[in-house]
């Protein structure tokens, strides 16, 4: 037996019991007439003693040879500490060790293993198994697997049927690029590793499956950044029989579950919000509602006053920034700088301060009286002692541009707290995009999503009006879940394709498996899939996807632990079928 106990289990009511305990070794203190050992495992951490009084010799010579992360075991007798750790559960007792194995010696680590560490993210990810032993990241682990569990047992008790669906599939052109798999046995053909189980789960759907739920992993290869892997895990939903109502009360549902499961919070309303009135209001379709700065555009009071910046903008919006009216000069040119950046892409930022006793103060006094200043605050909703922060340009760059710097303001005055929670669902999405480059439309979620009853007639003639029958939930600015009611008609679905630019030949060679089922008896249905990776992270109070993951990949999309991707050998490329060319130009 490794263990009676583990690191986090014993008190002062276990004293004078004889314990075995394995774990890591954690730290070490030597006095040379006594020695304190801490032990770690995933549970906690115990003290260990070595005492000269009550030690055997060899024992104590036995201990001095310890170090960092050496595995050990050890037999002992509980006993009451001296000097009390208040911070830990074990504090009050330590074991007076009678023998001590040394299962495994361990090398010095490239970092320490303590909660504030000195190994660096690269470093950190190279020996990730390292990192794991760390609280924050075994927290985090840990905490990811509560969620899990409470999302399987919400949907279980709603009849909810967990179905796995298959990873190698057919590539097919719509959304991000595929990851693709070379196939040994069928000489020049690939499968490809799903976006989302999408079609499957449609397909169960007309199976009779009524309810499907999958945590599944799926794969996208595109550009990387802090909250997106090129693999990363959804819980998966279908539903049949259902409309959007049905589908939005369920998550709601469960949402409302897990915040009380995990966080003890209670939920009240999830407010709704027409994709168009986020873009108005907040400049993206993911706002964060937990505090105002609400957009208040000011084109009608501040034309035509021969300020030729707001006088050729296509729109001028702004915000009120609660109480920064006492911003010093240098403060406000660092937030002009920071719109200015190449991420943001400003070209500059107008102010005004709202002075206490009701006059304002700009940086465009020179076109604008306070009159006129006085109506951008009403537009605003300032207050005396905020300040008005304005941007102009183009309709859907500005938005962006100010989308940013309210959440950089939130950020910088506190306002995104993260024991806080603000559900919403933002509905009624174009079903249609533009690509303004190519000029053509593709679809906003996927070429599956219905349009709005009634809408469909207008594909031919207005297809940038056409409304989705889409909806995606929100939580503290960032989206953690989206769906629709799909089309389930095969005439529909084939006059879908058509409009996105798919010939009937095409649609037929990608999709034709679908259309067929949809002859067969499909019902209604729709359905939602949660980001899991970036719901856990949230409901941590984190907005950074990596910590939740057990073996993340870095922001050029590589596990430099096990350095992947990497090349095959001649032997694995010629049994694929497959040949790089490796001669250079210069050849």
């Amino acid at each position: 037996m490794y263990r009676s106990h583990n690191n986090g289990a014993l008190n002062l009511s276990n004293t004078g019991q004889e314990v075995t305990l394995s774990g890591w070794v954690q730290k070490i203190r030597d006095k040379g007439f006594m020695i304190w050992v801490d032990l770690r495992d995933r549970y906690g951490i115990t003290q260990l003693i070595f005492d000269e009084e009550r030690t055997e010799k060899a024992l104590i010579e036995q201990a001095k040879t310890l170090g960092r992360e050496f595995v050990i075991q050890v037999r002992g007798t509980v006993i009451e500490r001296q000097s009390k750790n208040t911070k830990i559960p074990t504090g009050e007792i330590e074991i007076l060790v009678t023998d001590l194995t040394i299962l495994n010696e361990a090398k010095l680590p490239p970092f320490t293993i303590e909660d504030e560490t000195d190994g660096g993210e690269e470093l950190r990810m190279k020996y990730r198994y390292l990192d794991i032993r760390r609280n924050p990241v075994k927290d985090s682990l840990i905490f990811r697997s509560k969620v899990t569990q409470e999302v399987r047992n919400f949907l279980s008790n709603e009849d909810f049927i967990e179905v796995e669906t298959p990873y190698l599939i057919k590539s097919t052109p719509e959304g991000a690029r595929d990851f693709v798999v070379p196939s040994r046995m069928n000489e020049g053909q690939f499968y490809a590793l799903p976006q989302s189980p999408q079609t499957f789960k449609q397909l169960l759907m007309v199976g009779g499956m009524d309810k499907y739920f999958q945590i599944v992993k799926c794969f996208r290869d595109e550009d990387l950044r802090a909250d997106r892997q090129p693999e990363f895990t959804q819980i998966d939903c279908e539903m049949a029989f259902v409309e959007q109502e049905d589908i939005l009360n369920i998550f709601e549902g469960l949402t409302r579950h897990l915040l009380k499961k995990v966080n003890n919070v209670e939920i009240g309303d999830f407010p709704r919000m027409t994709f168009d009135h986020a873009m108005k209001t907040y400049g993206n379709d993911k706002p964060d509602i937990r505090f105002g700065m609400e957009f208040g555009e000011l084109n009608e009071v501040t034309k035509h006053r021969n300020f030729k910046v707001f006088d050729d903008a296509e729109l001028v919006v702004g915000i009120a920034v609660p109480g920064a009216a006492s911003y010093t000069r240098k403060e406000i040119d660092k937030l002009i700088n920071w719109v200015k950046r190449p991420q943001i892409g400003a070209l500059g930022m107008i102010y005004v301060k709202c002075n206490e006793d009701g006059t304002f103060k700009s940086s465009v006094d020179k076109f604008y009286n306070q009159e006129d200043l006085a109506n951008w605050a009403e537009k605003t909703g300032a207050k005396p002692g905020d300040l008005i922060c304005v941007l102009s340009g183009i309709t859907n760059k500005v938005r962006a541009q100010m989308s940013a710097l309210r959440m950089e303001l939130a950020e910088r005055l506190g306002l995104r707290k993260p024991n806080e929670f603000a559900p919403l669902w933002v509905i009624d999405f174009p079903l249609l995009e533009l690509d303004e480059e190519t000029g053509h439309y593709h679809a906003m979620h996927h070429p599956f999503t219905s349009p709005k009853p009634g809408q469909l007639e207008l594909l031919d003639s207005k297809p940038g009006e056409v409304k989705a029958n889409a909806y995606d939930l929100v939580l503290n600015g960032n989206e953690i879940g989206g769906g629709s009611i799909r089309i389930h008609d095969k005439e529909i679905q084939a006059t879908m394709l058509k409009h996105l630019g798919f010939s009937e030949e095409e649609a037929k060679a990608q999709f034709g498996f679908l259309m067929d089922a949809f002859e067969y008896g499909a019902p209604p249905h729709g359905g939602l899939a949660f980001g899991l990776d970036r719901l856990v992270a949230i409901l941590a109070g984190k907005e950074t996807i990596r910590d939740f993951i057990a073996f993340p990949k870095n922001n050029a999309g590589r596990d430099v632990m096990i350095d992947a991707p990497s090349a095959l050998d001649e032997a694995q490329l010629k049994e694929l079928n497959l040949q790089l060319d490796i001669v250079q130009e210069i050849e």
